[in-house]
């Protein structure tokens, strides 16, 4: 860690986006695993808190008053509305790490990478795609957690954030969880900790 810090490279703002079933949190869990002094955003939520979850590590949890508050006077980087519940990024927490050198990784979708891109211009937009859609189809259908229904309407949304991906700076190719990852550490201008069998 200390020869991390003695040659720390500037920290950058990245943002990670992809269409449902592509894998993001097995990729954000590698690379957190890989290199623990990336900071992932905790969003704020309007929703109601699930037993195993723990406010300040899953959520910020808070009432919708309080949430429209925060979006009245410019505390959210990003925000939008999901089935009833409001959810968003806090704009102080982001910029103070990026202040004290801590690369920073948001993971939200198409319409809340577009608002940090107009906040923050700066920003790295990162699109995570399928090797294929068929290998989408076969992963979303293989969760065995959604109904046919709930199927079919994700499959539309992720043709469509798919046909967005021209407007993200790089898109990286989750073919492998571990290449996916050594990809996105390599964009945060990160070293790459891992084992012998990732190298290639």
């Amino acid at each position: 860690m200390s020869n991390y810090d003695d040659a720390r490279p500037a920290a950058r703002l990245t943002v990670l986006s992809g269409p449902s079933g592509v894998g993001k949190d097995s990729v954000i869990e590698l690379i957190r695993a890989r290199s623990p002094w990336v900071w992932l955003s905790v969003s704020v939520t309007t929703r109601r808190m699930r037993d195993y979850e723990v406010d300040g590590v899953h959520y910020y949890f808070v009432t919708r008053s309080q949430f429209e508050r925060m979006v009245a006077v410019g505390e959210l980087l990003e925000w939008a509305e999901f089935a009833g519940n409001l959810y968003g990024t806090p704009r102080g927490a982001v910029q103070a790490r990026l202040h004290e050198g801590i690369p920073v990784l948001l993971k939200i979708d198409l319409q809340g990478a577009r608002q940090v891109r107009a906040a923050m211009p700066h920003a790295q937009l990162v699109f995570l795609a399928p090797p294929s859609w068929e290998e989408l189809k076969r992963r979303l259908v293989g969760r065995g957690t959604d109904d046919p229904e709930t199927i079919r309407h994700r499959l539309e949304h992720a043709r469509e954030e798919l046909a967005m991906r021209s407007e993200f700076d790089v898109t990286v190719i989750n073919d492998s969880v571990e290449r996916a990852a050594d990809e996105l550490l390599g964009l945060l201008g990160l070293p790459v900790m891992t084992s012998a069998h990732s190298e290639s």
